[in-house]
């Protein structure tokens, strides 16, 4: 395989280590380097570094490239590996870059005192969740060309994490998928930031499951969900900056008490803010 790794992982790096391996426009032209982390985790953002004007594949998809070369894509909660993406560069050589996949162990989680019909909803409500899900659902398919998720992520609160991404679920004694995102617990009314910058692409006051939510597009296909609002202080099509305040913390929808549930996606698989928030140290 022609990529060099050269020791880099781009995962791992925030800050001043994600810019300097984004050059200038001018200096985009010259660099030649293919560079992907050797191994990530599940539940990972991995961002890695093509030539510019390179054709990247994974996963039956075309990675959308910047300007500076960098591209990025999410790790699936169960997706075992060795993940292969599939190079084409603009002198028309070519790469096969392969990653080894790091298992995690998901520990259950159980939920007790949940709304009954939020765990076993009647038709009716069973359509609802079902529009409402599908409305989520295509605001994910975004992928604007906007690198907000290439600079280090911040907290969106500040509290005690009460639910982690990945973990199974049980609710009220009843097994569930694993927990979409992480679980932040704060009073009611605490002011939600955004953690990057972004645009609004979905904002609803009242879904039967999640409550108050609201979608952030970070470019890229790479998108923040923030649950169980009280209230929503932005609209669909607002660009907001990092630390903007965007909403309030609440327990709407399926929620037992007060606390932010913040996800992430790239598309359609999630992956673990608390990695992301990792990556920015």
């Amino acid at each position: 395989m022609r990529a060099s790794m050269l020791g880099l992982a781009l995962l791992a790096v925030g800050g001043a280590g994600v810019a300097a391996l984004l050059p200038a426009p001018a200096q985009a032209q010259a660099d030649t380097r293919v560079v992907f982390p050797a191994s990530a985790s599940q539940g990972a953002m991995v961002i890695g570094k093509v030539p510019a004007g390179s054709v990247v594949q994974y996963a039956g998809r075309t990675l959308r490239v910047s300007g500076y070369g960098s591209v990025v894509f999410g790790i699936g909660r169960d997706e075992k590996g060795p993940l292969q993406l599939q190079v084409q560069r603009p002198d028309g050589g070519s790469d096969t870059v392969s990653i080894a996949v790091t298992a995690r162990d998901w520990p259950t989680e159980r939920v007790n005192g949940v709304p009954p019909k939020t765990v076993n909803p009647p038709p009716a409500i069973a359509e609802r969740i079902k529009r409402e899900q599908a409305q989520v659902t295509a605001a994910r398919a975004r992928d604007d060309d906007r690198a907000d998720f290439a600079k280090p992520f911040i907290w969106p609160v500040q509290g005690r994490i009460s639910g982690r991404f990945g973990n199974a679920r049980v609710y009220n004694g009843q097994p569930g998928a694993g927990h979409s995102g992480m679980d932040i617990a704060v009073p009611t009314g605490t002011p939600v930031r955004a953690p990057a910058a972004g645009v609004v692409t979905f904002a609803g006051p009242d879904l039967y499951l999640t409550g108050g939510t609201l979608l952030l597009d970070h470019g890229f296909g790479i998108s923040s969900n923030f649950l169980h609002l009280s209230r929503i202080d932005v609209k669909v099509g607002d660009r907001v900056e990092q630390g903007q305040v965007i909403a309030a913390v609440g327990a709407t929808g399926r929620a037992t008490g007060p606390h932010l549930h913040w996800g992430m996606n790239w598309f359609d698989t999630r992956i673990d803010p608390l990695l992301v928030l990792d990556r920015s140290k």
